[in-house]
């Protein structure tokens, strides 16, 4: 299983030296078609799928889940899962991701089918995706900030950036 010091609502881990040897933009900030169709290895070794989309949270800016692809043959008979970015780990060794979870529970995953996707922006379901998983939902370190009606951060306020100690 993958260990990780970081918090569970953190984005995806990268492993690997693909940093150290990438041209290019990689694989700290990617594009994300460059991620479709990835392989997902499971914790313990196997092939749970592939990446089908990466989810944005529009408002927020933040990747909320990687859609995977699972089970079937050349996308007949699939399944998609959601899966909470912060569960995978992008191993550029391997040119993949790492799934914290048995091939098992991956199997037995909460699924939808490629014509009723699920309301992704309802937290209840979100909250069990998350939980499945054993990570904490994304937004649950969202805070309610100092921040004027025109979304603006107010002078002085409580956010407001600070260089050498004075408030900007």
């Amino acid at each position: 299983m993958i260990q990780s010091t970081e918090p569970s609502s953190a984005g995806a881990k990268i492993v690997g030296k693909g940093a150290a040897t990438a041209a290019g933009p990689g694989p700290d900030v990617m594009a994300a078609s460059t991620l479709d169709g990835n392989s997902v290895m499971s914790s313990d070794g196997h092939d749970v799928g592939s990446l089908k989309e990466i989810m944005l949270d529009v408002t927020s800016g933040r990747v909320a889940y990687a859609v995977l692809s699972s089970g079937g043959f050349l996308g007949i008979g699939d399944k998609l899962l959601a899966v909470p970015w912060s569960a995978l780990t992008l191993d550029t060794d391997n040119r993949c991701f790492r799934i914290d979870a048995t091939a098992e529970q991956v199997r037995n995953s909460p699924g939808f089918d490629k014509d009723s996707w699920p309301s992704m922006a309802d937290r209840v379901w979100a909250s069990t995706v998350h939980q499945h998983y054993g990570r904490e939902p994304y937004w649950s370190n969202d805070r309610v900030s100092d921040v004027g009606p025109s979304g603006a951060i107010p002078p002085g306020g409580v956010d407001a950036p600070e260089a050498g100690g004075v408030k900007l």
